[in-house]
């Protein structure tokens, strides 16, 4: 009596393991960097709120706010440790969005820092410096 087959043979679950596997090793890399931008996110959407304000009373004052007069509050979350505005001069300041360790290579305390210019049009920003890892800044700050 001939038998017919029943079932996968060991080698094609090792063939199908091997290959989970290898998908496995390159997709979650890619997936962990994914949600580290995800997070910096949250911290860029505070830092546009501070950029309103700051903007608001630059147009209104002719003159670069500091943190109490731009009136940006303590901003703390499980991701941000903080929004700070900080003024250089009367045309110039920044803000700098801290982030709390978000995984990966990341630590405490990397930032990402939002230099503001004033001019008669209003305050013109550029994502210039930080500590956060190019690889997880939007694009326009890397």
């Amino acid at each position: 009596m001939k038998r017919t087959q029943q079932g996968f043979t060991l080698i094609e679950l090792m063939i199908v393991v091997a290959i989970i596997g290898i998908l496995a090793a390159i997709a979650i890399p890619a997936y962990q960097d994914y949600t580290i931008r995800a997070k910096v996110t949250e911290g860029i959407g505070f830092a546009s709120s501070a950029k309103t304000a700051v903007s608001e009373y630059y147009l209104s004052n002719n003159d670069f706010p500091d943190q109490t007069e731009s009136g940006v509050a303590d901003i703390t979350t499980d991701i941000v440790q903080g929004v700070t505005v900080t003024r250089t001069d009367s045309n110039n300041g920044t803000i700098t969005v801290q982030f709390e360790d978000l995984g990966g290579d990341t630590t405490a305390g990397d930032d990402i820092i939002f230099s503001g210019t004033g001019s008669t049009k209003g305050v013109e920003w550029t994502c210039t410096s930080g500590g956060l890892d190019a690889k997880y800044r939007p694009s326009n700050c890397r």
